[in-house]
């Protein structure tokens, strides 16, 4: 009887389980579904299983390009023209080598047609100088490819091959990118053919300072970039162009995950310039320009970490003649937020010469608005960096320094105007707070704290005012002038 009953209870846990079970199972799946589905521990969504739809709309677009120039060998003996040393080393062109000959550089690299009747997008540095250039198509025909226009400071160029119908990449809007996207690089790295490899955006607005172009807002990438991927794709999983691979950083020269691509806004603004004009004009403000940091903002009053910091304005420049003035911190442009100095050097440059755009600036606590009308930036003006630093500034005293007022031979000597007041840092203590920041004999020490100074009591009498706060030193090195901050001892 005991047994009977043992198993009649079993049979009917059985059955109740089995009734609640998947209830109970469909009501927290409704849960979890509607609730929690967003949260962290929950997938976003489910990844593709392939790329390949994606890859057959991209490839038949993306090509190989091969480019050669002639480079004249220096002469080893040059002494050998003498009639006295062939006497004694015979035929110069029977022994050795000769100068005035010369050898052919061959570079390799990708790029992406983006016209059916053959223009082509790449870098500027696959084709620098070149005196032949080739593009290989996918099915492995080669044509000889005129150069239409090539960008130092972008690192982008704009080839045309005669031949038509050819398919083309669309043009992505890199605005719309966001860090976390799936992308994909295709190129042929190192030559051994069109190659595919998948990523992430890593990062936006990346300014890596690794080539001589000074208008850098890299798309950062761990796609696989290596050596013949620059100038290709970097493609979203639309089939879109949003970015074209330029540059890698890596200590041995190959992948490490850290890839950099120029964004597709910024290629299809010098692309139409370079098809339509062979060059490209960027505005002119006539401003030097850094970031601000802590330091500087309690230095400065600030209550927030906001804007851009002009700690220098041409002489003569539009910024000038808009009464612009070092120590500005520029908080908009066309009502349009900057806080990065990459991003405003960038805006500025992508703006014709002869516009006038608004800046919203604070100075003393004071919100106003300036309308400089932009000049055009010389190709000279373009490779260099407009962007300052907190760098350089007796090697006693609470900064670590000494220094003497600067007089006009030493603004001669330093390459400073004979006008230039100041003073000149003559030693710095490499265990003194000037040192920390990167200040060094040579620099100028213009203002402390606002102030100009023009001897070693003006500069002390600055100093006492900071207080608690990091002094604010305006430094010109070598004629352009940025803001440090240091901590007097």
């Amino acid at each position: 009887m005991i047994r009977v009953l043992a198993v009649l209870a079993a049979l009917s846990l059985a059955a109740c389980n089995r009734q609640n079970w998947p209830q109970w199972t469909k009501v927290d799946y409704q849960r979890v579904s509607a609730a929690d589905r967003s949260s962290p521990s929950q997938p976003i969504s489910s990844a593709p299983q392939s790329y390949a739809d994606v890859v057959d709309r991209v490839s038949p677009a993306v090509v190989t390009i091969r480019s050669a120039k002639r480079v004249r060998e220096a002469q080893q003996f040059p002494f050998l023209d003498d009639p006295f040393f062939r006497q004694f080393f015979g035929n110069p062109r029977q022994r050795s080598p000769r100068g005035g000959s010369s050898e052919l550089q061959h570079a390799l690299g990708s790029g992406v047609i983006v016209t059916a009747d053959g223009h082509i997008l790449t870098n500027h540095h696959v084709v620098d100088g070149a005196d032949q250039i080739t593009v290989e198509l996918p099915n492995r025909q080669t044509y000889s490819a005129k150069l239409i226009g090539s960008d130092s400071p972008s690192d982008l160029a704009v080839l045309k091959i005669d031949v038509s119908s050819l398919p083309t990449l669309p043009l992505g809007d890199s605005n719309r990118v966001r860090v976390g996207d799936v992308c994909l690089a295709v190129g042929n790295p190192l030559g051994i053919g069109e190659t595919v490899t998948s990523g992430i955006i890593s990062a936006k607005g990346r300014a890596t300072g690794l080539s001589d172009g000074s208008f850098e807002d890299f798309l950062q990438t761990d796609a696989a970039i290596n050596q013949g991927n620059s100038g290709g794709p970097l493609v979203n999983t639309a089939g879109e162009l949003i970015g074209i691979n330029s540059q890698i950083l890596s200590p041995s020269g190959g992948n490490i995950g850290i890839g950099f691509a120029i964004p597709s806004n910024m290629a299809k603004t010098v692309m139409s310039q370079l098809e339509n004009g062979g060059k490209v004009r960027r505005g002119k403000l006539g401003v030097s320009i850094q970031p601000i940091t802590s330091d500087l903002a309690a230095s400065l009053g600030l209550k927030d970490l906001r804007g851009v910091l002009i700690s220098g304005v041409s002489s003569g420049s539009p910024a000038d003649h808009a009464g612009m003035k070092t120590g500005d911190i520029v908080t908009a442009i066309d009502g349009q937020p900057t806080n990065d100095p990459n991003e405003l050097r960038n805006r500025i440059a992508s703006s014709a010469p002869g516009t006038q755009v608004t800046l919203t600036v604070q100075r003393d606590g004071k919100e106003l608005q300036v309308k400089p009308t932009l000049a055009e930036l010389t190709p000279e003006e373009a490779k260099t960096k407009q962007t300052g630093s907190d760098q350089g500034g007796g090697e006693g005293g609470p900064l670590g320094l000494s220094v003497q007022p600067l007089t006009s031979d030493d603004a001669g000597q330093l390459g400073l105007p004979r006008g230039t007041r100041g003073l000149v840092v003559e030693s710095v203590d490499p265990a003194g707070p000037a040192a920390e920041t990167g200040i060094q004999a040579g620099d100028v020490i213009v203002e402390a704290n606002r102030q100009p100074v023009a001897s070693a009591d003006d500069l002390r009498g600055a100093l006492r005012k900071s207080g608690s706060r990091p002094a604010l030193l305006l430094i010109n090195r070598g004629g352009q002038t940025h803001f440090v901050t240091v901590r007097p001892r």
